[in-house]
């Protein structure tokens, strides 16, 4: 799939369901700003096209740390209203801000964070060649059952072999995963342990 078509059939997607989503963008909001205070809005640099930085936007899950109320951990910070938010991906919608901006695009592998770019080896590397997505490959093919070093082999595949209809089969799967509720925390998430770097990475320094 070329880079226009691609963010052709971006457009066409996304745009419809942004607007679609308005309503109920606005009542999670309401919902953010009554249980977790402000910000309603989560936004962190992430690692977009060939690296360069981007602010990804989603809902609010988690209270800000605070050690003396023992809201230390991402498990102990993420509220019941988050893990709700996270379980219907309500809290992705934002999002779909990125993706028309053109950060990001509907499928590709995820954006993950600036401080894991020294820690890929060349081949890994590679995810970023395309945009990253609001979902990918690798989020519909185990998610957190597979290790980070099958994640990444999964993104480069993707790099390598997506097509228009991929991206369709990506997203039916993913809509179906959202609705068994399976494979939901992210992998920024307190269940997923950070990625250090691989054995190879690391046997280079």
């Amino acid at each position: 799939m070329t880079v226009d078509r691609k963010r052709l059939f971006d457009l066409v997607l996304t745009v419809p369901v942004l607007v679609a989503s308005l309503p109920a963008q606005a009542v999670v909001a309401v919902l953010v700003r009554q249980r977790l205070g402000r910000p309603v809005l989560f936004r962190q640099v992430r690692p977009g096209l060939h690296g360069a930085p981007f602010e990804m936007v989603k809902f609010r899950t988690m209270l800000n740390p605070d050690p003396s109320a023992g809201l230390v951990s991402d498990e102990d910070r993420l509220t019941r209203l988050g893990r709700v938010l996270r379980a219907t991906s309500l809290d992705e919608l934002p999002s779909l801000w990125n993706i028309v901006k053109g950060d990001m695009s509907l499928v590709g592998p995820r954006p993950l964070l600036m401080r894991y770019l020294p820690r890929y080896t060349p081949e890994q590397a590679r995810r970023h060649e395309v945009r990253p997505g609001l979902t990918g490959l690798a989020q519909v093919s185990g998610r957190n059952a597979l290790t980070w070093e099958q994640k990444f082999e999964l993104d480069v595949a993707y790099v390598d072999r997506h097509t228009v209809l991929g991206d369709v089969k990506i997203l039916f799967a993913t809509v179906g995963k959202v609705l068994r509720r399976d494979g939901i925390a992210a992998e920024d998430s307190a269940t997923m342990t950070e990625f250090m770097g691989s054995p190879a990475a690391r046997g280079a320094e």
